[in-house]
């Protein structure tokens, strides 16, 4: 099943060109992986799948992106980025209980009754792979967890919501090796029931959890294919360059 059909997307903010005429398609339940140099469009990619961009001046978008072949143009973007939640570089968590942070999106959201609240706080900081070090100490502040923890905790933030979607922007880039696989283990894990899409600029990290990549250079898509075929024997000089670290 395809969850996104990118088609011929076009952004710029005044007259700097982002994103030129990309085209593709991702599939549900896959982890996509996005590589590629800094100002290659990545983060502003990853951005247009739940308006982001938009949030910034001078944004210009031609072309089109669907969700389940609709245009996300067409959604409230409350629904459209409940339905596709994100996870950025830093943790962020709220000056909140480790608690609170995770009912946070659920009470703006409407909220439920407490016996389910408690249920899908639980339910959240497990898939999170939270749990186990957090359920002695939810009223805590959230402030008090580790790096590594804090960056799941957010994660588990954006899971309470019920979303389709999680982007990952860089989610890795300030932890030690340790938090990071335990963030990629959560990855592996929830893309039995969720569809991911991974910017990260560590190759390796792209190598181990893509089901797919895309490179991107200068705001072009250069090459997309399984990640094994990528890694092993790319179609394009560009992208073994990059992945052979020649540039970038």
């Amino acid at each position: 099943m395809v969850k996104f059909e990118i088609h011929d997307l076009t952004v710029s903010f005044g007259s700097v060109y982002a994103l030129r005429h990309v085209n593709m398609e991702i599939a549900a339940n896959e982890i996509l992986t996005i590589i590629g140099p800094a100002n290659s469009g990545k983060s502003t990619f990853i951005r247009m799948l739940n308006r982001m961009n938009e949030l910034q001046d001078n944004f210009r978008i031609s072309g089109k992106v669907e969700l389940e072949r609709r245009d996300i143009c067409s959604i409230d973007t409350e629904n459209l980025r409940r339905r596709v939640g994100m996870v950025f570089a830093l943790p962020l968590p709220l000056p909140l209980s480790i608690y609170d942070n995770v009912a946070y999106g659920i009470r703006v959201h409407g909220g439920q009754n407490l016996r389910r609240l408690d249920e899908r706080i639980e339910e959240a900081l497990r898939q999170a792979y939270l749990w186990e070090e957090v359920k002695g100490r939810l009223d805590e502040s959230a402030f008090k967890l580790s790096g590594g923890q804090q960056q799941r905790l957010c994660i588990a933030r954006t899971l309470a919501v019920g979303p389709e979607v999680i982007l990952f922007d860089e989610p890795c880039s300030g932890l030690d090796p340790i938090s990071t696989a335990k963030v990629e283990e959560t990855m592996l894990e929830l893309k039995k029931n969720y569809t991911i899409v991974l910017v990260t600029n560590n190759v390796k990290q792209a190598a181990r959890v893509g089901d797919r990549t895309a490179l991107f250079l200068s705001g072009e898509l250069i090459e997309l294919d399984n990640t094994e075929k990528i890694f092993t024997a790319p179609s394009d000089q560009r992208t073994d360059g990059y992945i052979r670290g020649k540039f970038g």
